[in-house]
């Protein structure tokens, strides 16, 4: 004889909705328009008649975290409405076919989009060394209480380094490859940041984009790793809420100065990148101290520096980190979906944007990341012309920030992300923190 478990699968989502009194009971429904939390409706056959239960599901970054899959929910266009508003988005875009190849939304875009124009490359380097100037003058003579603005100015400009060294390593700042090399190596050595190692594995990120353990970028934490030590699962669950707006600093020395993470073909260039790091680092540094101190090197260089790893991993955890994005293992991932659902537009204030030469138009760069910086908003305007309703939009706000602070942290296959306070509430009190006095409006 079927056994009960066996008549109740598989569970059917029906409906998502505001329960109405009629379909609980006086006390569940009375809770139910008290808390306005949402209600899931779902079928199941036992003894071979048909049942239905409620069960809540909590509103603000918590749709995720009912029992049932998360990608039943993505299928239904209000459905995808309501999160978008819980989690700080403008859209999320529908789940895109499994017929897409990546070469099919590449073959949309205009030709002009992949073409170098040297003025404007040079162009972009002109505006990140004169802002980084105003920057570092802006610091020399501010009073201590402006003192934050200057450094969010100097940093923010710094970050501009970054993008051009970025192009470098796409190959779509010059045609000629030394003169990337040269550039991109010169761009990142006030960062501290090796050019060539950077490069090696940010390669893989974009061959890998969400791929579980392949991606270099951020991965969701696993189950293991939470049970493995009490310090590991204190430090991770920091790690992933209060100071996720810099962990690339973590990222920065795990990945990039350890010789055993490459390749033996690759470690020719990355001991000369290492090389000009260190270079940099010991006459750099001591000029900085000699000429204003130790707290002239933490005035003019450590504060922007700071504030690049805060744009940093923000910049990145935001391109790839929502609830409704799923960490696909390389049997199940499929490069178009990863890189187009996969990838979230965000526009953030527009003196950002022009220091960080439009880096947040995502998106397209990686529908193809040979698209010089300067061409991406003529790319994402293409794009959204043809594939707009699979595009995730967003514009930076504290709610999308709170929901990938405190929700996006534990894989789950189903339901992508179970947040820490789910897992180990006993030890969540950060999380718990974060969620209590974190802003929540978009």
């Amino acid at each position: 004889m079927a056994t009960a478990s066996a008549l109740c699968a598989p569970l059917q989502l029906l409906s998502l909705r505001r329960a109405p009194a009629k379909d609980l009971s006086p006390r569940r429904a009375a809770a139910g328009a008290l808390s306005g939390s949402l209600i899931v409706k779902r079928g199941f056959l036992h003894n071979g008649r048909s049942h239905h239960q409620f069960l809540p599901l909590k509103q603000r970054g918590k749709l995720q975290a009912a029992v049932l899959p998360l990608a039943p929910l993505l299928d239904d266009e209000e459905k995808r409405k309501q999160m978008s508003e819980d989690y700080g988005f403008k859209q999320i875009g529908e789940q895109l076919p499994d017929n897409v190849t990546l070469k099919d939304v590449m073959d949309t875009l205009p030709k002009e989009v992949f073409e170098i124009d040297n003025v404007k490359a040079w162009g972009s380097v002109l505006i990140s060394v004169t802002s980084y100037a105003f920057g570092i003058f802006l610091i020399s003579k501010a009073p201590w209480y402006l003192l934050p603005l200057a450094w969010a100015w100097a940093g923010t400009a710094v970050t501009g380094f970054f993008v051009i060294g970025h192009d470098c390593a796409h190959k779509s700042f010059s045609r000629n490859k030394l003169v990337e090399d040269i550039v991109g190596t010169l761009a990142f050595l006030p960062l501290i940041y090796p050019y060539e190692p950077w490069r090696f594995k940010h390669d893989r990120h974009h061959a890998k984009t969400n791929m579980l353990v392949e991606d270099t970028a951020w991965q969701p934490v696993w189950q293991k790793e939470i049970e493995s030590s009490s310090f590991l699962r204190k430090a991770i669950i920091f790690g992933y809420g209060p100071i996720r707006p810099w962990m690339s600093i973590a990222h920065w020395l795990m990945w990039h100065f350890d010789l055993k993470k490459f390749r033996p073909n690759e470690l020719p260039r990355v001991k000369i990148s290492l090389a000009c790091v260190f270079a940099f680092m010991a006459i750099g540094w001591p000029l900085i101290i000699l000429q204003t101190g130790i707290a002239g090197w933490f005035k003019f260089w450590f504060m922007p520096w700071m504030v690049y790893h805060f744009w940093m991993s923000t910049f990145t955890m935001v391109h790839h980190t929502a609830p409704h994005i799923p960490f696909k293992s390389s049997e199940d991932w499929n490069a178009a979906q990863a890189q187009l659902n996969g990838t979230v537009h965000c526009s953030y204030p527009r003196w950002i944007e022009i220091l960080c030469h439009d880096i947040n138009v995502h998106v397209p760069h990686h529908i193809s990341p040979r698209i010089p910086s300067y061409n991406l908003r003529a790319a994402h305007e293409s794009i959204k012309k043809n594939w707009g309703k699979y595009m995730n939009d967003a514009d930076w706000n504290w709610r999308l920030m709170k929901t990938i602070l405190t929700a996006c942290h534990v894989y789950d296959k189903e339901r992508y992300y179970v947040s820490f306070d789910e897992v180990v509430p006993e030890e969540s009190q950060p999380i718990r923190f974060l969620k209590k006095f974190m802003p929540d409006y978009a």
